[in-house]
């Protein structure tokens, strides 16, 4: 455990410890659904850090305590983090969550975000969309949904969040604090793409609820939109 706190690793720092070797999160009983997205959430940025610290309403400050000291914090440090932390934070999860299937079975991230998001620390959801004008849905995170398409065969991020939401006909309400973005999978068997390029930057211009945006023919305020 590393009661201290680190901040999020960056540049080459982030290169000098979390490359080589045993470095990363420990895989372990099927586990490699949480190792990744809590690596994701917590190495190399601390825009999610609240989780770590803040006593939210419904906080279980044990389940908190586990994830900071045990997991978060020597991930920073040493860029290494055993399976057995992982564990804890697994066997806590099956206690809170009513799911026995937690320490052993694979799950889909987005479940393990909503439970220990929503259920166990009571944080507010991270996004807000619409769809087709109608009522305003909240998430903690978006999963990307698209049909094959041959022009794209090693996209980038942005590529696959743009065309995901004009195929669900999606709104953001509002910018978020934090975009967790699910990217597309199909199991063991099939993936839709064999490589997919990080965007290090995401333009969401595009993607907000009536945002002011400017006509691409004469440079004046926009008043229509094409798809």
């Amino acid at each position: 455990q590393t009661p201290e706190s680190f901040p999020p690793l960056r540049n080459e720092a982030a290169v000098c410890v979390l490359r080589g070797r045993m470095k990363g999160i420990q895989g372990h009983c099927n586990s490699c659904y949480m190792d990744a997205a809590l690596f994701s959430l917590f190495s190399c940025t601390s825009v999610l850090d609240s989780m770590l610290f803040m006593p939210f309403p419904r906080c279980d400050r044990n389940v908190q305590g586990i994830l900071r000291d045990e997991i978060v914090n020597p991930l920073r440090r040493t860029g290494f983090v055993r399976a057995s932390s992982v564990m804890h934070l697994r066997e806590q999860l099956t206690d809170k969550g009513q799911c026995s299937s937690f320490t052993n079975a694979e799950k889909d991230p987005e479940e393990f975000l909503n439970l220990i998001m929503q259920q166990i620390l009571g944080i507010e959801p991270l996004l807000k969309l619409q769809s087709g004008g109608q009522k305003e849905q909240e998430c903690y995170c978006y999963q990307i949904f698209m049909d094959k398409q041959e022009d794209l065969v090693v996209p980038d991020v942005q590529q696959l969040v743009e065309r995901s939401f004009l195929s669900s006909d999606l709104k953001l309400v509002e910018i978020p604090s934090c975009f967790i973005i699910q990217m597309p999978r199909f199991g063991k068997e099939y993936k839709m793409f064999s490589k997919i390029i990080p965007s290090l930057e995401l333009d969401i211009t595009d993607l907000l609820l009536d945002s002011p945006r400017e006509c691409c023919l004469c440079g004046d305020a926009a008043t229509l939109e094409c798809s």
